[in-house]
């Protein structure tokens, strides 16, 4: 019979910690969400799975399935690609191009440029042909891939952003597609922190005004149309004593470029000075060992399946509290990374902070056949 297994381990230590987080700041914007990615928890938000317009923010989704194309080499950075007449009719009523014509081969890496830097629609549907061959394939890509991670408030009709009926998207949903771009492709997220880019030899600023302002912002991407304001995803990455701490923010619905700017500003800071990231454990240390039945070995190590931080309101005083929750008895043959508990993080008050899920951290086989006959006689008695 299985049953739960719980394991108090020592007080992480003291830390700044209480149930109750610092009043976060005023934020002049339809709808916002501040997300700590290092402790992967939203430290404030408002609004933040009302569906919205969100314009230019789109092209982190386009952005994102491209960078899966190149991951897969279904396609390369040095490839050209034709310009169709309908990319090269992006250009007309909206600002926001990369002067790119039909007699134009560019190369997936300049476009890539044209599309972050420069906001580039024509650039974006260029880059949705050559990836999924029209632009309507393309994007039945980017909503299969946004029901993938269970977004509830996206839906995509273009590859642009531009307003069309149907098309939104929520400050949630959005730093999901945002984190996991920065996570799953870091080796292409350094396009977002150019500042600029000339093509055609037309130089175009990125758009994103923080890039200039705070060296800690490194990304991500504007947006604006009239339905759906000025809109910043921004994400900013600083040094502390235990290790470097990311923070993603999103404003959507703001007044103008600079408010786009200063209210993300605003969150970012509020968000580094209100809060403190505690590592708990380091990548790859077990936090638990457990015993195993009809295994190789008599016992499994259990951890997380990367270092744990937890974000905690600073100034307050207090202890965090750890404990494991599994299942009993463990069975070979056990696999490593396979999920068999989960470590909960609470303040001395009982108060929740995080919950991780905990795998093996090395695979333990089945034992031999007598190994296994006498576990199973030991498991009956027990």
């Amino acid at each position: 019979m299985k049953r739960l297994i719980v394991f108090v381990l020592a007080a992480a230590g003291a830390f700044s910690v209480h149930a109750q987080a610092p009043q976060p700041p005023e934020v002049a914007a339809r709808s916002f969400l501040l997300l700590d990615m290092t402790a992967n928890k939203v430290l404030t938000e408002r609004d933040a799975d009302t569906p919205n317009d969100p314009a230019s923010l789109t092209k982190l989704m386009t952005a994102y399935v491209v960078f899966g194309a190149l991951r897969d080499k279904r396609l390369t950075l040095d490839q050209t690609l034709t310009i169709s007449k309908r990319a090269w009719d992006e250009r007309k009523g909206d600002p926001s191009f990369m002067f790119i014509d039909t007699t134009m081969t560019p190369k997936v890496d300049e476009l890539l440029r044209g599309m972050i830097i420069q906001s580039g629609n024509d650039a974006s549907v260029a880059l949705a042909e050559g990836v999924g061959g029209t632009v309507e394939q393309f994007v039945a890509m980017m909503n299969r891939q946004a029901q993938a991670w269970g977004l509830k408030n996206t839906e995509f009709k273009n590859v642009t952003g531009m307003t069309e009926p149907g098309h939104r998207s929520s400050a949630r949903d959005l730093s999901v597609i945002g984190s996991n771009l920065i996570r799953d492709f870091p080796e292409f997220y350094a396009y977002y922190s150019q500042r600029d880019f000339t093509f055609n030899k037309i130089r175009q600023d990125n758009r994103n005004l923080l890039l200039r302002r705070d060296p800690s912002v490194d990304g991500m991407k504007t947006g604006y149309t009239e339905a759906a304001g000025y809109c910043l995803v921004a994400s900013a990455q600083r040094e502390f004593p235990n290790g470097k701490r990311r923070l993603l923010s999103v404003v959507m619905g703001t007044a103008s470029k600079e408010a786009r700017a200063s209210e993300s500003q605003k969150l970012l800071n509020w968000g580094y000075s209100a809060f403190d990231a505690v590592r708990l454990f380091d990548n790859g240390q077990a936090i638990n060992t457990v015993p195993v039945w009809k295994g190789a070995v008599p016992e499994a190590k259990l951890g997380a399946s990367g270092p744990v931080f937890v974000a905690v309101p600073r100034g307050e005083g207090g202890k965090l509290q750890t404990k494991v929750e599994r299942t009993d008895p463990l069975v070979a043959p056990l696999t490593k990374g396979q999920r068999v508990g989960t470590l909960k993080v609470t303040t001395a008050t009982g108060a929740a902070v995080a919950e991780v899920p905990l795998v093996v951290q090395e695979a333990v086989p089945m034992a031999g056949i007598f190994g296994r006959a006498w576990d199973a006689i030991r498991l009956w008695i027990k």
